[in-house]
């Protein structure tokens, strides 16, 4: 009964995704929902977005191991991510009128610095994405008690998914993720009424919490520990800053307020709800003591799945999967239609001349071979947990990415050649890091590669210009009368 109603679900939101798909016309209807927008769909998406599996699951399971600390980088990261886009980036890159983040860095630094990033952009997707199928394939196997495999849950989750992304793009995406974070916030604060019961009220939990000493959030006073406090911190909050899933949520706004306004309560929201899953694995500890901590050392993403499915009724087990469903297939839709957006529109455009109608059909394609490659590499690895899936795809564009696009905003002297400089310098002095053994036990790996973006940025703006500038052209795509 419960795998018939989850079905149920899943059927509803496909046909909503369906009906919003009508709406799509032309290029800018799908990627960026023709402009759009109102600021109450700006904050789901931006909120929905982030709020994918890793934050039902990967956090509260991080959270059980490591406390506050163990999870800077998500959500207090990626949270004040979505602040620092809607205060410092959002106004600016709204008013360019631009497809795709990667077309800034083809009007600031040329076409070289526009191909390195778009590859670095569509790389990094491969972790989060991922995660979400990963999670689906959980999902679908705890529903069926084994009887469906994890990847064939996989494959499940991913046609769901493709079911509306494919045709209706941002619009579909839009309209689904708002109606999925109403089910998603009622949900969970649902179930964490009922848990907080079931515990003994909150109190009991906050005691037990601090007990356990899982409140601590700074790291021991040494310079090491300090390091990859600060490298883990800065992953997510300005690595996912040149993102193109983050870009396509300002670009979609009907008006720079909500392009601005949007990211900014869209993060607060994130970092302040992120507490209702991490609290209910923490009522798991005097729930189910025993089973809790087995897990704890088994898997503790399964933590959360257990209790709802053992020791609550079933109409909290429908919410409960209703909430998850919800969490996972707003954040999967959403990274899904970004890298494919970037790829045709920053890699494919040049070696193939497309009209409107030709780059719709090529953005739909390539939907369907990314979606492809995302299950086939989640499949591949299975077995590693989706905190670090997600955590760990944001380090490319920190090291590659974030540098050019701060400094071609707020710093006139930022040049072609700093830009080239960068982004090279950037990503290979992250690999050495990561790939000779011992270097990032010394210095962590992604902190190596900003640094080393940030010389070639201002080492190559301000040495002699042996690389001519260049300011490449964009086309504008006009999205159909709303």
């Amino acid at each position: 009964m419960l795998l018939v109603l989850v079905l149920l679900y899943l059927l509803v939101t496909i046909g909503i995704g369906l009906l919003a798909a009508r709406r799509v016309k032309n290029t800018a209807d799908f990627a960026v929902a023709g402009r759009h927008l109102p600021l109450m769909m700006i904050v789901t998406l931006t909120f929905a977005t982030w709020f994918g599996s890793e934050l039902v699951l990967g956090i509260p399971a991080r959270f059980m191991k490591d406390g506050l600390g163990g999870i800077v980088e998500d959500p207090f990261g990626a949270g004040t991510c979505l602040i620092l886009v809607g205060l410092f980036i959002a106004g600016r890159l709204y008013r360019m009128d631009l497809l795709t983040i990667s077309d800034y860095y083809r009007t600031r630094y040329g076409s070289f610095v526009e191909v390195f990033c778009s590859v670095i952009i569509m790389v990094s997707y491969l972790g989060w994405v991922s995660a979400q199928v990963t999670a689906l394939g959980v999902v679908f196997n705890l529903l069926t008690h084994g009887a469906i495999s994890i990847p064939w849950g996989m494959v499940m989750g991913v046609i769901s998914i493709l079911a509306y992304t494919l045709l209706g793009g941002m619009w579909s995406v839009a309209v689904t993720d708002f109606i999925q974070m109403i089910v998603l916030i009622v949900g969970l604060l649902v179930l964490a009424f009922f848990a907080a019961d079931m515990a003994g009220g909150t109190a009991p939990v906050l005691d037990l919490a601090r007990h356990r000493d899982l409140f601590r959030f700074w790291p021991e006073p040494t310079w090491h520990d300090g390091l990859v406090f600060f490298a883990s911190a800065i992953t997510m909050m300005l690595g996912s800053i040149p993102q193109q899933d983050v870009f396509q949520r300002v670009m979609s706004a009907r008006t720079v307020r909500a392009a601005i306004f949007g990211p900014v309560i869209g993060g607060m929201m994130y970092i302040a709800f992120a507490a209702v899953p991490i609290f209910l694995v923490a009522t798991a500890l005097i729930i189910m003591p025993t089973e809790t901590a087995a897990l704890i050392k088994d898997d503790p993403q399964k933590v959360l799945p257990t209790l709802v499915m053992e020791k609550m009724p079933f109409v909290m087990q429908v919410i409960f999967f209703g909430a998850l469903l919800s969490a996972i297939k707003s954040c999967a839709s959403a990274t899904l239609l970004a890298p494919t957006t970037t790829f045709v529109e920053n890699i494919l455009r040049h070696f193939v001349r497309m009209d409107d109608r030709r780059t719709l059909l090529a953005m739909r394609l390539a939907v369907l071979v990314f979606a492809a490659i995302v299950l086939a590499y989640a499949i591949l690895m299975q077995g590693t947990s989706i905190y670090e899936m997600v955590s760990g795809a944001y380090q490319a564009p920190l090291v590659g990415a974030f540098v050019p696009l701060v400094c071609g905003l707020y710093w006139s002297r930022a040049t072609t050649q700093g830009g080239i400089w960068s982004v090279v310098l950037g990503v290979t002095v992250w690999l050495l890091f990561m790939f000779v053994p011992g270097w990032n036990g010394i210095f962590p790996q992604q902190l190596a590669g900003l640094l080393a973006s940030l010389f070639g940025m201002v080492a190559g703006s301000l040495l002699p210009q042996w690389i001519r500038p260049v300011h490449g052209h964009v086309p504008v795509f006009e999205g159909s009368d709303a």
